[in-house]
Parts: structure tokens; sequence; C-alpha cells
């Protein structure tokens, strides 16, 4: 599989020799930009929440997304246009390409709003209730929060992974923990290996204005 960057480059590590039992903190600014610290003085820190070897920089209480969601029982789902100013906002606002996101909710939701999957994740970016809680997200049936969340945990996605686009998909629909036990690589999962194959197709195709 060729691999693709989002081409921004890796902000905010861990400082070297911290002990892996001291706590840490983040939070993500205005400009996308990831923030931690051990001794944090800003009320917008919060709790990572790390894996059981102290190494991850950054990991979701659960895997994050599903590729096939369960719409609701209405069957409600609005036209993409809809949609479009918060993906544009979202976008800017963590510095991650409009083609990425619409190619990430396109195979999580289809653009349902109110799709549910049967594992929980809620919502436009399938957003696991773990995953919205820290990323900020108070409602995440809320399409423009839904948004922001899936934007946000994206761009959180890709400063761990150094801007590696196929790391960031493979983390984003199984989980970085599944992706530091395949050492760093795609996970043996079909459905992930799919996810994967599906998002990078529709980003190219959206990039190619089709």
């Amino acid at each position: 599989m060729s691999r693709a960057h989002i081409g921004l480059a890796l902000a905010g590590l861990l400082a070297a020799g911290r002990s892996a039992a001291a706590d840490v903190y983040s939070f993500v600014d205005a400009e996308g930009v990831v923030h931690f610290s051990n001794a944090p003085t800003d009320a917008r820190y919060r709790k990572v929440n790390r894996g059981s070897g102290g190494t991850g920089v950054y990991r979701s209480p659960a895997p994050q997304a599903r590729a096939r969601p369960v719409a609701a029982a209405n069957g409600s789902r609005m036209s993409l246009e809809v949609w479009r100013e918060h993906i544009r906002q979202a976008a800017e606002k963590y510095r991650v390409p409009e083609e990425l996101l619409l190619a990430v909710m396109a195979v999580e939701s289809n653009f349902d709003h109110q799709a549910l999957s049967e594992k929980g994740a809620m919502g436009l970016m399938q957003l696991m209730p773990g995953t919205a809680k820290e990323m900020y997200v108070t409602d995440a049936w809320d399409p423009a929060q839904n948004i922001d969340g899936g934007a946000r945990y994206l761009r959180i996605l890709a400063n761990q992974y150094g801007g590696d686009m196929v790391k960031t998909l493979a983390a984003y629909n199984a989980g970085p923990d599944a992706v530091r036990r395949a050492g760093g690589a795609v996970p043996g999962i079909p459905e992930t290996q799919e996810y994967v194959r599906k998002v990078l197709a529709l980003y190219h195709s959206y990039k190619n204005g089709r």
C-alpha cells in the first residue's frame, strides 16, 4: 500500500526521560497544535490516557470508529451540502484537508448525522463515547460538534504518526493500541485494511475533483 501524507510536521513531543508513572496532560490549540505538559497551567489541559507501556503520545480509550454504521430508525440522512461549512471550519481549525474529512465521513456514516454503529459509534464521524468525551464533544449527535471532534482526533493522530495518513486512518478505525501492536503498521484486521483503502481512494478522488 502506498503511503500518503497530510504533510504537516509532528507537533508536541513528550519530554525524554519522563517517568512512565507521571501524569501527562494535553490540549489542542486554535492552530491545531497539540501541547503536552506534566505540570499544566492552562485550563484547556486534559489528562492523557496512555497505553500500558507508557510510550504512546495519545490513545483513544477504545477503537474509534466502525466502517458500517447502522442507520437511525427514522432513516434520517441529509445532503452533504448541509455539512459543508462545518467541514470547512474544522479543516481550517485543525489543518486537516477538507478532502480527508469528506472521505472519512463518507466511509464512516455515508453523511448520515444520526448513524449509530453496532459498537456505539455516533454521528457523521462515528465517534465512540470515550473519544467524544476526550475531544470535548458534549453532544456527539450535534453535527458541528461531531465534525469538530472527528477533525480534532485526526489532527492528534496525524501529529502522533508524523503526518502519515495510512497510520492515522488505521488508528482512527482500529485504535492507536492496535497500530502499536502491529509494530506501527496497519493492523492485520480485514475491516481496518479495507477501511484505509476506501478512505484513501475517496480522498484522492475528492482531491481530483471527482
